[in-house]
């Protein structure tokens, strides 16, 4: 209503002076004034103030940077300086919603620099790159609490996949981040964290990786999808002997499309499609046997890459059609990767490590703001959960038991 009004009446309600900042100056100085009655134990101008010990000693000006661009506030002082005002605190040069502006701005791929001309554009506030890094540095500290919080006794399925970045460490060079992902017991997506590789991880990272999600409290993973990672099957044996390992099949076919022509892509997409769709691993064999004879002469490369991946790559061929949806590919993860690299790549590339593993945290903590997706997918994982209890029976347990 007073906004209306304000617009009806000509006032101007954003910028310098405008009517927004008013009204949060008068907001501001009002609880102030609350605060510093509360402390000194009596109200202003009130002849009970005189000789209590401790009184108003008059106020000092503070700009500070609000949602509505910066506000001049009178903040009160006391005579013994004691004074530790709640609502704007000493030393504070921003409220709460402008760090909480960055930090959304952040992970959506806005570069520092790209943020503050955004502050100076529609807000009026002049925020330098330092002090837009020293808002996002803030997110480290939540970063370890949640690379290190507990996690539940089992989970359904484990999506390992990799995000490449550009890392400048001496020369500018793609290095993994890798994302892990789990489907819960009662079906949400969980992220139980990220790391950085450099390109060359074989059983002794990945041994570190798992055994450290393990410290964290899971203890049995029915099924873990992968695109063929190096070293990862032997990892999870040692760490999780039951848990069955599966290799993507989407990143398969991809795989397979980069030793055909383009002209035949689609005939060997066809041909392969009988191979990863059989009823059982030996119908998956005599197919697969087929599509060798048809052609192995002509791309041999690709005979090879599912030969040496077929150990990983039937598995889920002995199970229920619904978990061959989930399992059979990385998919699930695949929305989450794409907001990543939407991310990533408004920055170009980063200077360290650390730099690109808090642009990552960033992202995905801003996943799903509103919550409409985490309940689209609880929707679609009942039935494969269900197929899940059947198939794993005894180990699919209530989570954090």
């Amino acid at each position: 209503m007073l906004v209306d009004r304000a617009r009806s009446e000509g006032l101007q309600l954003t910028g310098e002076g405008g009517l927004l900042q008013q009204l949060t100056k008068r907001v501001l100085e009002s609880a102030l004034e609350g605060e510093i009655t509360d402390h000194v134990g009596y109200e202003k101008h009130d002849p009970a103030g005189k000789n209590n010990g401790n009184s108003r000693n008059g106020t000092r000006a503070k700009i500070v940077l609000t949602d509505v661009g910066p506000v001049e506030v009178k903040v009160p002082r006391d005579t013994a300086g004691t004074f530790e005002p709640q609502i704007v605190k000493k030393r504070q040069r921003r409220l709460t919603g402008v760090d909480e502006m960055v930090l959304s701005l952040s992970a959506k791929g806005l570069t520092h620099g790209e943020i503050s001309a955004h502050l100076a554009e529609v807000y009026g506030a002049e925020v330098s790159k330092q002090t837009i890094s020293t808002i996002t540095d803030k997110v480290m500290e939540g970063m370890g609490e949640w690379q290190s919080r507990p996690l539940d006794r089992v989970y359904p399925v484990l999506f390992v996949d990799a995000i490449n970045v550009k890392i400048r460490d001496g020369q500018v060079a793609n290095r993994p981040i890798y994302v892990v992902m789990a489907v819960t017991v009662e079906g949400h997506r969980d992220i139980l964290g990220i790391w950085a590789g450099d390109g060359g991880e074989g059983a002794k990272y990945w041994l570190h990786v798992f055994t450290e999600l393990k410290n964290r409290g899971l203890h049995d993973v029915l099924m873990l999808v992968c695109d063929g990672l190096k070293g990862l099957p032997e990892a999870v044996e040692t760490v999780w002997p039951r848990t069955i390992v599966q290799t993507c099949v989407v990143h398969l076919l991809r795989n397979s499309f980069r030793y055909a022509a383009r002209q035949d892509w689609d005939k060997v997409a066809k041909a392969l499609k009988p191979v990863y769709t059989a009823p059982s691993e030996d119908a998956a064999t005599e197919r697969f046997l087929e599509f060798q004879e048809a052609w192995g002469r002509k791309y041999p490369a690709i005979v090879k890459l599912w030969s040496d991946a077929w150990a990983e790559f039937v598995p889920f061929l002995s199970f229920d059609v619904e978990i061959r949806k989930v399992i059979c590919s990385t998919n699930a993860i695949e929305s989450v990767n794409a907001r990543i690299r939407k991310a990533v790549r408004a920055r170009g590339h980063f200077p360290n490590e650390a730099a690109a593993l808090k642009c990552i945290y960033m992202a995905l903590m801003s996943l799903d703001p509103t919550g409409k997706g985490r309940k689209r997918w609880t929707m679609r994982w009942k039935a494969p959960l269900n197929a899940f209890q059947i198939a794993f029976e005894g180990r699919l347990t209530p989570s954090n038991n």
